[in-house]
């Protein structure tokens, strides 16, 4: 079973290989709140407020831009959506790879 420390210990790295679907829930059970959906893995965080929320947001970014893997993201008031997939893979088609899941991983620390 894959341990959620060994992915925040590891860097995306730019990659076309996308991870199998009999990989896939291992990689799930290791981010807990996190699903697969058309094609991307996601989660939807709540908080208190705008405040709180923005204050995620540029959280993220700031993950984001470390790992040079960036998601897509829904924000409203007290929520936001994050949303992973790697458009390198598949042939440039989109697919899952372990980068999301590394990614997935320490926005999963920030709410610990």
């Amino acid at each position: 079973m894959l341990n959620p420390s060994e992915l925040l210990k590891q860097k995306c790295h730019p990659t076309e290989a996308g991870l199998n679907d009999k990989a896939l829930p291992e990689f799930l059970a290791a981010v807990p709140g996190w699903d697969l959906q058309d094609g991307k893995i996601q989660r939807k965080f709540s908080f208190k407020n705008f405040y709180e929320t923005i204050g995620f947001v540029n959280a993220v970014a700031f993950i984001a831009n470390r790992e040079d893997h960036h998601p897509d993201l829904e924000v409203g008031y007290n929520r936001c959506v994050v949303k992973f997939n790697t458009h390198s893979v598949n042939g440039g088609k989109g697919g899952i790879s372990e980068n999301d899941f590394i990614c997935a991983a320490k926005i999963n620390a920030l709410s610990n």
